[in-house]
């Protein structure tokens, strides 16, 4: 029997990490609800032992129901039947099965009939899922939107929808129009007040998960707008009627997911929070989210990849060994695994961000934050804000590399549909695509770059940490690299104009990833000795790549962008 939870050590490491008993003090206020809620837990090894048990169960489903049945589900994939979504079998059965476990509604608080679980499980429940079947995930991952109701709705709003995420009914975030993609301000679809109610009609086009029970619909309610500040924020329930499923779109990959072209025709909503914040504040949030279960798909989904190629470099053999043996494929193993490595590590390094910065969050709308509180939400919330597209761009990036890898391992059989592999191929394709491209991460993100937050938190958080003496080096590898990093910003900054910036806007921001990803890889050798081998290969492959970048922007001058322009 598999469990994706107990095979792979990395997530209880995790999971472990000396910040999560500040974390589970502040979800669970110092554990008040010990024995006011049977479930509630009494102390900080109760409340881990409680998430250890849940990933079990997770882990279980997700090796032997999930992963079972995905070869099937991206075979059949879901239909349209009058207008509404008929899933593929097999999703049927992932979804019924994390439902009678109690698997959805996980981080909700335990008032709405949810887990209280900190974001951290949670992301690990969201990485299990992903590594079972990465277009599933779509529609588990989705109870995201619960979060954004539990943040900005009504208390009203918030007792009549959450508790049926914790019971299984599904989520969709309804964000995109034909003719708004990436940029949300030119959304049109109309939402009408009459009557003491609101009203919905137009198209949205690319909705995942579009026929859900529960959608979050962002919907133009300023009559003669045409910019974001027209927009509001919508809860439309699928049990009122007035949105129909046009199609589904046929996909390269997550093709159990569907992705819906839906109709509103005087469709029931109700408005979440203040009008005209839909895009400047509570999309905001939403995306973040959004973007932080991608990051957890893309490890998913890697570490299902890495996975396929190693089995199939240690049974293959050829000119009498196996391939393993060979340094061509042994070298692409060891980057992958540490690539694989790197990108958990800044998944949970984000999570644990969110979670603190959530916790405040929540706290301050019971009491008021005292100085020291406030100055720690607003450290992490500026923390979480700029890892966020950090992380999205580098998991999402090394979800393709590893999976285009793990192909290349397999040679020929990995272009057939025997092997697992040109799958996840597949499937991968679309993390640095939807969510916001990896160009779009890279403007979100070149805000810490130019405000000088990454540079900060590196060289008095990371820089600043204990390391044995027989890794001193590596970190000295690690200050070269934030030295060359600096002078870059200062140079790039320096001519004055925001078009230069752009354009050397990603060699920036990956510049400051592989520094990162090298700190917290190095720093996760400090606690387990088993990451050493990774923090050095991937410290020394992402010195030839800052190198790399510095070099090219130092040979760079103003008038060379005339060269790029088309």
């Amino acid at each position: 029997m598999a469990n994706f939870y107990t095979d792979n050590e990395d997530l209880k490491f995790h999971l472990g990490h000396p910040l999560m008993k500040k974390i589970v003090a502040l979800k669970e206020r110092n554990f008040e609800d010990a024995g006011k809620c049977e479930i509630a837990p009494r102390d900080f090894e109760d409340a881990m032992d409680n998430y250890d048990r849940v990933l079990e169960i997770v882990g279980d489903i997700c090796g032997n129901v999930l992963a079972e049945n995905a070869e099937g589900v991206d075979h059949e994939g879901p239909e349209v039947i009058d207008g509404r979504v008929k899933y593929a079998a097999g999703t049927q059965q992932n979804h019924d099965m994390l439902a009678q476990a109690g698997l959805y509604g996980m981080s909700l608080p335990r008032e709405y009939d949810g887990l209280n679980f900190p974001m951290v499980p949670y992301v690990m429940a969201a990485e299990l899922v992903s590594r079972g079947d990465g277009g599933f995930a779509n529609i588990w991952g989705l109870q995201d939107c619960a979060e954004t109701i539990h943040e900005f709705a009504s208390e009203e709003q918030k007792r009549q929808y959450l508790p049926r995420a914790a019971k299984g009914d599904t989520y969709a975030m309804d964000l995109t129009e034909p003719d708004a993609g990436s940029d949300l301000q030119s959304v049109q679809l109309k939402a009408t007040y009459c009557d003491g109610k609101w009203y919905l009609n137009g198209v949205k086009r690319f909705i995942t998960n579009g026929d859900a029970h529960i959608s979050l619909v962002l919907a133009r309610s300023e009559e003669g707008t045409h910019d974001g500040r027209g927009l509001s924020m919508f809860i439309y329930d699928k049990a009122n009627g007035g949105m129909t499923v046009r199609r589904i779109e046929n996909k390269l990959g997550i093709k159990g997911s569907p992705t819906c072209e839906l109709v509103f025709k005087d469709a029931p909503a109700e408005l979440v929070g203040e009008r005209k914040l839909g895009l400047i504040k509570y999309v905001m949030s939403l995306m973040n989210g959004a973007r932080l279960g991608v990051g957890a798909q893309s490890v998913g989904i890697a570490e299902a990849a890495y996975r396929e190629g190693l089995k199939y470099a240690q049974e293959r053999r050829q000119f009498g060994k196996a391939i393993i043996e060979f340094p061509a494929v042994y070298e692409m193993l060891t980057n992958m695994e540490a690539k694989l490595q790197a990108s958990r590590s800044v998944l949970y390094e984000t999570s644990r961000f969110v979670d603190m910065y959530k916790a405040y969050t929540h706290i301050a709308n019971e009491r008021t934050l005292n100085k020291e509180e406030r100055e720690e939400m607003k450290k992490y919330q500026k923390l979480a804000d700029i890892f966020t597209p950090l992380l999205k761009l580098f998991s999402s990036e090394y979800a393709n590399e590893i999976a285009y890898d793990a192909l290349q391992i397999h040679g020929g059989s990995g272009f057939m549909k025997d092997y697992p592999i040109e799958r996840l191929v597949r499937d991968a394709r679309i993390t640095n695509i939807y969510e916001g491209t990896s160009q779009l991460q890279v403007v979100a993100a070149i805000r810490g770059v130019t405000t000088g937050q990454f540079l900060k938190q590196i060289r008095e958080e990371y820089e600043q940490a204990s390391i044995r003496p027989e890794q001193e080096y590596v970190r000295e590898i690690l200050k070269g690299m934030t030295g060359a990093f600096e002078a870059a910003v200062t140079k790039v900054t320096a001519v004055g104009e925001t078009e230069y910036v752009d354009f050397h806007a990603r060699r920036l921001v990956e510049m400051a990833g592989y520094i990162i990803l090298g700190y917290l890889l190095l720093l996760d050798s400090q606690r387990c000795d088993r990451f050493a081998k990774s923090a050095e290969i991937f410290v020394k492959y992402g010195q030839s790549k800052v190198a790399g970048y510095a070099a090219f922007i130092n040979d760079f001058e103003l008038k060379d962008l005339g060269m790029y322009k088309k």
